[in-house]
């Protein structure tokens, strides 16, 4: 929420310049984001009249301008707005004035015209983000006199970021408070003089669904001008808060909102037909919006009707049917109070966010309401005149939130705090805070105000105790606990280990949502989830996922987009499966790799990453846990992954991972260009392991023989490889295939494979009878099984 000083001030005026007072801010609990100073570096800046207007001879998008800044002649100006008009009062910059941009301006010759200064708009001024032109300002205006005084400049605009429990700071009036109770400094009476009616209108309001709508004040205002216009203070903090101004009736709801905090809303009296009665909406029923949107509503949604049906959003948004308009003269004003457990995700379930629902959600005060419709009434008769009626104040009482006593022991803030705060101080603190407070025989009883809906247990008054005291006024103390050294087990890897092998291997860690979009998961799983979230975030996390695949491929996704097209990530995290209530988790190491193997570099030639490099980067991470023999990669099918380039990876007959290729669908789905290789690993099933054995290393050398034979393009290396070395275990040290051959020579549907075997034994020297003796078992093992033949 932003927030101008300036107006701050007007509420409490403590002893702090801006800086100090963001800092104060901050310990309070409302983190100040930023700072944003305006109105610096403008003061030579004037205002101006745009006294004639004529088209450049030489440009069409250019004007020349007369401009009247009080000194008694005017002034030529070439200006390109395409906004400037005779009469308008805007700006004005001499040559030789420096803007916050930095641009000092001077006596210039645009397109063959002299030009002796700048009609300024709000961009060049620092003083908003968005430009249609150059700044209009109002006829009463001041012609010769600076702007920074107009505009009661500079100020600065803090931006804070409230936290959700703090509902009541969605204010001026709420951080008002606070800062008042912090330091001393005194508050102004937020209470706001009934306005007496002049006329008897009054629109009737009925509470069907009390539960849901336990208040809801109102006021007929008949007779407003409608050639009124906000006045400049107000459009100005409207401004420094983020909001644009609209009409007098609009600006005036949000300038309320934004002080006191209760959001309004105004219909068009004239408009509305018969009894409001606020409800639940029933299945089917529709609704047109402010921003013209027709939506079908939800039955757990509140909504605002009269006899016409549905006419708004309760506490999100109204209706197009009684909007007010540039010809409104007759309004109502509503400020209503909605439960926070009838808000809580409706704005969302609508793809909607709003600053009255951003309210309501976390809580405003259910004794604001009449409030509010007072300062809104005094608002518009004092700037658009009009007849005001009876104020409508419809209250269910027994459904409105009910505030009970808290005890405060003095022995527990100093258990919980580990400081001893004098009594006085405290009770001073809470009575600060607009808390009544009664002292018992161990501390006190105290009781919140309406406004406070997040004070409900012991402890939280101990938290406001120590927010006004001063975090950093709490001492430190060196604790003193036992630290027993953790177990360590060697049949399992842990993570860490696997983290720093993958980045040992130019990989790099992610963390990606746990929630993913339903047709991504069913993309990369080939099933639904019926892990479906009742109040998603967005329509993009609306199931659990199943897999960690659809988050790092989004991520080289986007790395992508942005001309990174070599990226090697991992992920060690959850995925979920099963039902609701009846779920599991899986620890899973997922990977990706995709474009050039290695980074470019003179002395490498450009090379594509290929499914083998991910397999290699896949076996480095089973050897932390699993001999070779233990694992065997089988040809598979996967829905994510391209046939022919995908394989189940087994240890003990059970799978425990997939390594492949994406499949092209997804690839052109995410806009991939270049291959991507996908794995993905049961972590539990991968990193069990046992504890390490000695082996004798043999001091006798080692004897290498090769073989090559021709065998059918089905059989795969890991079949010969466990085929030779079965042959002669006790000889046989290791086995590698050296070479595949297809082509001229070798039969269609054939392939020649070279095999090496290292032959070594602990206790003798081999000889070349015992060589041959393996080589000739290794070919008869070969030719049995695969019917291979032994190649010349």
């Amino acid at each position: 929420m932003k927030i101008a000083e300036s107006w701050l001030r007007e509420w409490v005026n403590p002893e702090l310049e801006t800086e100090a007072l963001s800092h104060k801010l901050t310990m309070l609990g409302h983190e100040v984001d930023g700072v944003e100073y305006e109105g610096a570096g403008i003061a030579d800046v004037l205002i101006a009249e745009v006294a004639e207007v004529a088209k450049h001879p030489d440009a069409d998008k250019l004007s020349l301008c007369k401009v009247n800044d009080g000194s008694g002649d005017l002034i030529d100006v070439v200006c390109g707005a395409p906004n400037v008009v005779q009469g308008m009062k805007t700006p004005f910059a001499k040559p030789g004035v420096t803007l916050p941009n930095g641009m000092t301006l001077r006596e210039a010759k645009i397109r063959g015209v002299i030009s002796n200064g700048m009609l300024c708009s709000a961009i060049e001024l620092g003083l908003g983000d968005e430009s249609d032109g150059i700044m209009s300002l109002p006829q009463d205006a001041k012609v010769g006199s600076p702007l920074v005084d107009f505009l009661d400049l500079p100020d600065a605009i803090i931006d804070l970021d409230l936290t959700p429990n703090r509902g009541d700071c969605f204010s001026v009036l709420g951080i008002a408070r606070d800062v008042s109770a912090l330091s001393g400094a005194d508050l102004k009476d937020p209470s706001v003089d009934e306005i007496s009616p002049t006329i008897k209108d009054a629109q009737a309001v009925e509470l069907v669904e009390p539960a849901g709508c336990p208040r809801f004040a109102g006021r007929v205002i008949r007779g407003i001008d409608t050639a009124a216009r906000s006045p400049v203070w107000m459009t100005e903090r409207l401004r420094r808060a983020g909001l644009r101004a609209i009409s007098p009736v609009v600006d005036i709801t949000n300038y309320v909102m934004l002080e006191l905090g209760q959001p309004l809303h105004a219909y068009d009296y004239g408009l509305l037909q018969g009894t409001i009665k606020p409800r639940l909406a029933k299945s089917g029923e529709m609704l047109t919006l402010l921003d013209e949107k027709e939506i079908e509503l939800n039955d757990d949604t509140l909504i605002i009707t009269d006899d016409s049906g549905p006419i708004g959003i309760a506490g999100i948004m109204g209706g197009l049917s009684t909007a007010v308009t540039d010809k409104t003269t007759d309004v109502f004003f509503e400020a209503a109070f909605w439960p926070q457990d009838f808000m809580a995700g409706r704005a969302r379930a609508y793809g909607m966010h709003t600053d009255a629902s951003l309210r309501f959600e976390r809580g405003v005060d259910p004794e604001g309401q009449a409030r509010a419709i007072e300062r809104a009434s005094e608002l518009l008769l004092e700037i658009a005149g009009g007849e005001a009626g009876p104020l409508v104040d419809e209250t269910a009482a027994e459904h409105l939130p009910k505030r009970s006593d808290i005890g405060l022991r003095k022995a527990r803030i100093t258990r919980l705090l580990g400081l001893e705060i004098d009594d006085g101080e405290i009770e001073q603190i809470l009575t600060r805070l607009t808390m009544q407070v009664a002292k018992t025989d161990d501390g006190w009883t105290v009781s919140a105000p309406s406004h406070r809906f997040d004070i409900a247990i012991e402890a939280d008054l101990i938290e406001e105790v120590a927010r006004i005291h001063g975090y950093d006024a709490i001492p430190e103390t060196t604790a003193f606990s036992q630290s027993p050294l953790k177990k360590v087990t060697e049949t399992k890897v842990d993570l860490e280990q696997v983290a720093a092998t993958l980045i040992a291997r130019d990989y790099q860690e992610v963390v990606t949502y746990s929630f993913i979009d339903t047709d991504a998961n069913k993309a990369f799983t080939g099933a639904e989830s019926e892990l479906k979230l009742s109040n998603p975030i967005s329509s993009e996390m609306t199931v659990m996922r199943a897999s960690l695949w659809p988050g790092i491929v989004a991520a080289a996704a986007a790395n992508n987009a942005r001309q990174q097209d070599r990226a090697r990530l991992f992920e060690s995290s959850k995925s979920f499966h099963g039902e609701l209530g009846e779920h599991t988790e899986v620890i899973r190491i997922a990977g990706l790799a995709t474009g050039a193997l290695h980074p470019e570099q003179w002395g490498n030639v450009s090379e594509s990453v290929d499914f083998y490099d991910v397999k290699k980067d896949v076996e480095a991470l089973l050897a932390l846990s699993a001999s070779a023999g233990e694992i065997q990669f089988k040809v598979a099918n996967h829905p994510a992954l391209q046939p022919g380039q995908t394989a189940e990876i087994i240890r003990h007959d059970e799978v425990i991972g997939v390594v492949g290729k994406l499949h092209p669908k997804l690839a052109k789905q995410y806009d991939l260009k270049r291959a991507v290789y996908l794995f993905e690993l049961d972590a539990e099933k991968t990193l069990e392991t046992s504890a390490p054995t000695a082996a004798i290393i043999s001091k006798f050398p080692t004897i290498r023989r090769d073989i090559a034979v021709i065998v059918k393009d089905k059989i795969t290396a890991e079949q010969l490889v466990n085929a030779v070395a079965s042959a002669s275990p006790e000889l046989i040290h290791s086995v590698r295939i050296f070479d595949i051959y297809k082509g001229s020579g070798i039969e269609a549907g054939r392939k020649s494979v070279a095999i090496g075997l290292i032959l070594q034994e602990t206790s003798r020297t081999l000889t070349d009878d015992d060589a041959d003796q393996v080589m000739a078992a290794a070919v008869k093992k070969l030719e049995d099984q695969f019917a291979a033949v032994l190649r010349d």
